[in-house]
């Protein structure tokens, strides 16, 4: 057993390695938290600021923007953390930073008016402090499963994350919504000041794994060897992108009701090929399986852009749903093989730092080609990105059976 470092543990119990699913929800139920505290705000803020603070429209956009900025800047630090410090400190961390911004939130409703300016600076406060949390929390939580239930089931505990990260946002919007029309902002505070308190007390009772010893790479290298794998994950997630914000518009602009069931329709194919379909990457590996989700990916995002029908886009939905759940996984495990196990935090840090980066481009570029060709070419353009995703799969999986075509770092 490797000597624990004072820094995680004076003395680190052994941990079970079996694999197994309970085992690993027990530390993706982490993520779950992280996301449902982001998740509770998230449908209200715009219009408690807009309509109840009367601040303008791009003001309540950027409440909601600033935290997502703060995650993509701090998630390469979180990683650092958990590589260095071990992963359950970067969870306690995260959790104590979810649990800070329940209660800058709590002071930003209860200083609703008296001034105004005051409660917007506790909420843009807590919006800060949670994007830094979502990136301590989730990382660490990831990185904790992956050494508890061991390498080899990497892509099983990425994807189970992934399950807990899009359940938590699905539950808590509309949970929050419920909470502010009936109880007021105050109980969407008091409630995620209570699930985190509580979730980092019973982090703080589960066993850490011991951090491997190791001389780190310098975040330079680490950034150019996962870099490739994260251009693949942002290019490949443009069609989830382009379909979680502009499928609303699209469907008005053909008249057709029920844009809304393109996203359920997209959500329960994501789960349903992640709970199916997780083995196929320990079985034929990260780049076989991302090639056939990808190519499946496409298909949907053609559908989309070709579809004359509501039936007919909401197939596309599913099948894109379907290629692109498996996506981060598979390009994830190849990404973490390419770095030292002491690495490992800073990479899937890095590594999800382009799905953030594909959500966040989409917005501006797309917005510029409707406004240019319509709302159907954003689906062209998810296309375009999604089959330059499988060109990088394929020519990665091909470096990696041929490795003396790969680049030394």
């Amino acid at each position: 057993m490797q000597i624990e470092t004072a820094n995680d543990a004076t003395a680190a119990p052994s941990v079970s390695s079996n694999g197994s699913a309970w085992q690993i929800i027990s530390f993706t139920s982490l993520s779950f938290v992280v996301y449902l505290a982001i998740g509770l705000p998230l449908a209200i803020l715009p219009e408690y600021v807009h309509m109840r603070m009367g601040y303008h429209a791009s003001l309540a956009g950027l409440v909601i923007s600033i935290q997502y900025i703060a995650t993509f800047l701090s998630r390469p630090w979180a990683g650092r953390i958990s590589d260095r410090k071990g992963a359950k400190i970067s969870v306690l961390w995260g959790m104590g930073a979810c649990t800070l911004s329940g209660l800058l939130l709590l002071g930003a409703a209860a200083l609703h008016r008296n001034p105004a300016w005051l409660s917007l600076t506790s909420l843009i406060a807590s919006r800060l402090v949670l994007g830094v949390g979502e990136s301590l929390g989730s990382t660490g939580a990831t990185l904790w499963g992956i050494s508890s239930a061991g390498p080899e089931h990497t892509a099983k505990v990425i994807s189970y994350n992934g399950v807990s990260t899009y359940g938590a946002l699905a539950l808590g919007a509309p949970l929050g919504v419920v909470m502010e029309t009936h109880l007021g902002l105050s109980s969407v505070a008091i409630l995620t000041i209570i699930i985190c308190a509580l979730a980092c007390a019973w982090a703080a009772m589960k066993p850490p794994v011991p951090v491997t010893p190791g001389e780190h790479l310098p975040f330079r290298n680490v950034l150019s060897r996962v870099t490739p794998h994260g251009m693949g994950l942002a290019l490949g997630g443009v069609g989830y992108s382009a379909l979680a914000t502009f499928v609303t518009l699209f469907y008005l602009s053909r008249h057709w009701d029920g844009a809304a069931l393109c996203l359920t329709a997209f959500g329960i194919a994501f789960i349903v090929a992640r709970l199916l379909f997780i083995r196929t990457i320990g079985t034929f590996g990260g780049f076989p399986v991302a090639k056939v989700c990808i190519l499946v990916e496409s298909v949907g995002v053609f559908l989309l852009w070709r579809s004359v029908t509501p039936w007919m886009a909401l197939f596309g939905a599913s099948l894109t749903g379907f290629g692109y759940s498996l996506v981060f996984p598979a390009l994830g495990v190849e990404a973490v093989e390419r770095v030292p196990v002491e690495n490992r935090g800073t990479a899937l840090g890095v590594y999800t730092v382009f799905a953030d980066v594909s959500f966040f481009m989409v917005g501006p570029v797309a917005g510029a080609i409707i406004g240019a060709f319509g709302y159907a070419s954003v689906f062209l353009f998810a296309l375009i990105c999604v089959l330059a995703a499988l060109s990088i799969v394929l020519i990665l999986a091909r470096k990696k059976s041929h490795p003396t075509l790969a680049p030394a770092d």
